[in-house]
């Protein structure tokens, strides 16, 4: 989500339909702790990961081909991009979907939501740059919200899982896939599109874990998985790693990173109303206060940048 293309200056403002694919895809990821929640319901969480990368590596491996994306030049650019596709298509998705079998969805939403954070965080330290105190007060904010909602399971309702170790699981996802964001940010540097980047990244991904689906396939009871935790596979395959990315990076570039960057904040809104709609979890406002905080640190950091 943070490695998008550049807008042009002086920018007019963005249009109905503008706002509209921005918001389809604030909707689509905002879904995805739900929709990953009700698929390791009844499939391995390894496999589930897995799946999440291998099957839309098998639509964007042909259309860089058909449409000749190019590879990246030299070794500097491989060396990114292989960090990227490690980062955010096969580590990230198999700890997220590990995770999201202890924890709650809503939990989940509201950790994801420091990713902008954790993302800056990775970013000066590779610069090797001095965060304005700003900055340091956002995260401080943020940090301080996220250790509440991890270290006293705020809104968890109990039952078999165990939400600490969920919640860890999670957090290890987020750092992975923000030096994910961070390389791929490096490549649009060093002029490597952020379409080249995820199209190819994808690709790079599956390739990586399609042996691993190999091994991981035939101790899936495949006969057992319902139509809806197939239907929950293919979201977070299809809709949730192309159709959210081709259309958030289509509203940045016409729209402009600026005003169109803002509506990630919207993410665990989403998140959170489809936790309660969809799978019945409780909030609370000890949850909701963490949530808030959460919220404003990664706003405040995001400011002083």
């Amino acid at each position: 989500m943070n490695r998008a293309p550049e807008a042009a200056a002086g920018q007019a403002a963005p249009g109905r339909a503008v706002f509209g694919a921005a918001a389809a895809a604030i909707l689509i990821w905002g879904a995805t702790p739900i929709v990953t929640k009700i698929a390791v319901a009844e499939i391995d969480p390894v496999t589930v990961g897995v799946l999440r990368t291998a099957l839309p590596a098998l639509v964007t491996a042909p259309l860089a081909l058909a449409l000749r994306m190019r590879l990246p030049r030299g070794g500097l650019q491989w060396r990114w991009l292989v960090v990227s596709a490690l980062g955010g298509f096969v580590i990230f998705p198999i700890l997220f979907s590990i995770g999201q079998r202890y924890t709650s969805a809503s939990h989940a939403g509201l950790i994801l939501a420091v990713l902008p954070a954790m993302t800056g965080l990775f970013t000066f330290a590779l610069e090797r740059r001095r965060p304005p105190g700003l900055w340091w007060l956002g995260v401080g904010i943020a940090g301080t919200g996220t250790a509440a909602l991890v270290g006293l399971r705020l809104g968890f309702d109990g039952g078999g899982e165990d939400p600490l170790l969920g919640d860890i699981i999670i957090l290890s996802g987020c750092a992975a896939v923000s030096l994910g964001y961070v390389a791929g940010g490096r490549l649009g540097q060093l002029g490597y599109s952020a379409w080249n980047a995820t199209f190819w990244g994808i690709a790079l991904g599956g390739l990586v874990l399609l042996p691993a689906l190999a091994l991981l396939g035939p101790a899936v009871d495949w006969s057992g998985v319902s139509g809806v935790s197939w239907g929950s596979v293919l979201y977070l395959g299809l809709v949730s790693s192309i159709l959210g990315y081709v259309a958030w990076y289509w509203a940045l570039s016409a729209g402009g990173i600026g005003r169109i960057g803002l509506l990630q904040f919207g993410l665990p809104v989403v998140s959170l109303v489809l936790a309660v709609l969809v799978l019945g979890e409780a909030l609370s406002w000890p949850l909701l206060a963490a949530g808030a905080a959460i919220l404003a640190g990664v706003f405040v950091a995001r400011r002083s940048t």
